[in-house]
């Protein structure tokens, strides 16, 4: 097994993942699959921003795309016009803060770090568009590598995996080699909660999620109010926040590095209790 890696760097600034943080999601899109983040202007969004960086957020990832079941890939101009003005405005106003964009175009990757995002969040695995592990080598900014089984439009229509554990861990650790090759130094890895895969596949992850530190890089857990929740419960995800607070101690116990997540205060709770079981 590889030492994990705690730190990725990018424009001059180390982020020590020794301890666990958190992402905060802002999706600027019109339809988000949970109400409490559509939020369709400027302002709206920085104030969200303002309010998870006051309850502890460390990242806050911004999408333009919605990857919600069954929808559609966008045009990388359509999502250039959605996530840019909110990228430049919340570097300006949160200088020190580390933002992530969330994106599977190398295109709205280039744009979206020129305007302050500091990490390339890629749900695709560079599936999407082959240009976009070479756009981040250039960028010389962190990865985020993370394992999905078709397309958003497909990937719930019946998923289908001989070991789902094993074969989201060995796609990580192929993609991994790529990054490798290409001189991608920092790269965090996320098996892709709810993204072409069932519900058991999803709590197998979620069982197994300590087998990823293997590959030696930082996990990334996306669990907040998705489909493993709200099926499980009956719920919608608004509905889900007692559930993602459940299972967030249990990505944490399992050695998850970053909680990304729709709220801010209540991921930071988890992270302040499991660190007092850990002593």
């Amino acid at each position: 097994m590889l030492p994990t890696s705690t730190t990725i760097s990018s424009k001059g600034r180390i982020l020590d993942l020794s301890s666990p943080k958190v992402m905060g999601i802002l999706n600027a899109t019109p339809d988000s699959f949970f109400t409490g983040t559509q939020a369709g202007y400027v302002e709206n969004l920085l104030a969200n921003a303002e309010k998870m960086l006051e309850q502890g957020a460390t990242i806050l990832d911004i999408g333009g795309a919605s990857t919600k079941p069954g929808q559609k890939l966008i045009d990388p101009e359509e999502e250039l016009r959605r996530v840019i003005p909110v990228i430049t405005t919340l570097a300006n106003r949160f200088p020190d803060a580390w933002f992530s964009v969330d994106t599977y175009n190398s295109l709205v990757a280039k744009e979206a770090v020129m305007a302050g995002a500091s990490i390339v969040n890629d749900v695709s695995g560079s599936r999407f568009d082959t240009q976009l592990l070479e756009m981040v080598a250039t960028l010389q900014v962190p990865y985020i590598a993370m394992h999905m089984q078709g397309t958003p439009e497909t990937m719930q229509q019946n998923p289908t995996y001989q070991d789902a554990v094993w074969e989201v861990r060995d796609y990580l650790r192929l993609l991994l080699e790529d990054c490798n090759r290409l001189g991608i130094k920092d790269v965090i890895v996320d098996p892709g909660f709810g993204f072409g895969k069932t519900l058991e596949h999803n709590f197998q992850l979620l069982q197994q999620l300590h087998t990823f530190a293997i590959l030696g890089r930082p996990i990334l857990a996306g669990i907040s109010r998705k489909s493993m929740i709200c099926k499980a419960l009956k719920v919608n995800p608004d509905h889900a926040l007692n559930g993602t607070t459940a299972l967030h101690m249990v990505a944490l116990q399992q050695g998850a590095h970053i909680l990304r997540v729709h709220d801010v205060k209540e991921a930071m709770e988890a992270i302040k209790l499991w660190e007092l079981l850990r002593g």
